[in-house]
């Protein structure tokens, strides 16, 4: 088949051709680098703005969720005004983080006003399994998740679940079983290269990604190592991007090969050292400005 210039790029302006996320290979990275909001948490909207304009980013990740940057019964009120701030500096909101589950009233409030406010993207909350049974666990979760999509496609969200290890849907492919039954617009992942590497080990994160990857709607960064403990044995360290067991250089020309062209959340989930809250927060900041140096210096190359 066939079809004119003119025709190609009418459905390319429709949508039809490329997904949001996606962009044509061989293109400089055009997705937007945000902040997780979780590691700011004294900040007002405001402030918060500014010193993530100031670090280079392109947006905030917000945290809408019990103890977050706006508290989700106050999602009504708050997450505009939250909106308001952030973009009258500058900056973008192409996603929230939140604890969603299924479809409530609160679900329906929240996911309501960011659709209203033109946010694009947001993550639900966690499943666990219990290890009674996990086929029916899974099923289970399956409905919920299910119910909590069809309420984002009516309030005009997308849904990227977040593949955090521990958690159902931490190896992707059993969360894929659920996934395969949705509408790919409405419904797909927040990608964790750090959790797949966690649970995949060696190939495991490729296959995990290979998976993902039609659907990838955002992404979260960080890193870790294995550290052994005397107390509780081997447990996963979250360290700065670039020196723990992920290979980003590998793991960032999959992506560019993919097209992906979402938007990029920045994790500054290991120990902060600071005698005090304030200074904290300072070499959080520097641990933010340090990752995210890391981070743009390989999406150039893996980009270019």
């Amino acid at each position: 088949m066939t079809i004119s210039r003119r025709e190609f790029f009418a459905a390319a302006a429709a949508g039809s051709l490329f997904a949001p996320s996606m962009q044509p290979a061989g293109r400089l990275f055009s997705g937007k680098l945000c902040l997780f909001s979780k590691h700011l948490p004294g900040m007002k909207w405001t402030e918060l703005a500014r010193t993530v304009k100031s670090l280079g980013f392109d947006g905030v990740d917000l945290t809408v969720r019990t103890g977050g940057h706006v508290k989700p019964e106050q999602a009504k009120t708050d997450l505009p005004e939250a909106v308001t701030s952030i973009r009258s500096e500058g900056l973008e909101v192409p996603m929230i983080t939140t604890e969603l589950l299924a479809a409530t009233p609160l679900a329906e409030a929240i996911l309501s006003t960011a659709g209203r406010l033109g946010i694009p993207f947001f993550k639900p909350g966690y499943y666990r399994y219990k290890f009674v049974d996990v086929r029916s666990e899974l099923e289970e979760a399956g409905r919920d998740f299910r119910s909590l999509v069809q309420l984002a496609e009516q309030s005009g969200i997308q849904a990227g679940y977040h593949n955090h290890a521990d958690y159902l849907g931490a190896p992707v492919w059993d969360m894929a079983r659920i996934m395969d039954t949705l509408d790919p617009k409405w419904a797909g992942y927040y990608f964790d290269v750090c959790h797949a590497v966690t649970e995949g080990g060696g190939a495991g994160w490729k296959i995990a990604f290979n998976l993902a990857a039609p659907r990838v709607k955002m992404i979260a960064v960080k890193d870790f190592h294995w550290e052994k403990t005397a107390s509780r044995g081997w447990r996963r360290r979250i360290c700065p991007l670039g020196e723990g067991m992920v290979d980003w250089k590998s793991y960032l020309r999959l992506l560019a090969q993919s097209g992906f062209a979402g938007p990029v959340s920045l994790h500054i989930e290991y120990d902060i050292e600071g005698s005090t809250p304030a200074a904290q927060q300072e070499n959080t900041i520097a641990a933010a400005r340090r990752d995210l140096a890391f981070l743009r210096d390989g999406l150039r190359e893996a980009y270019a």
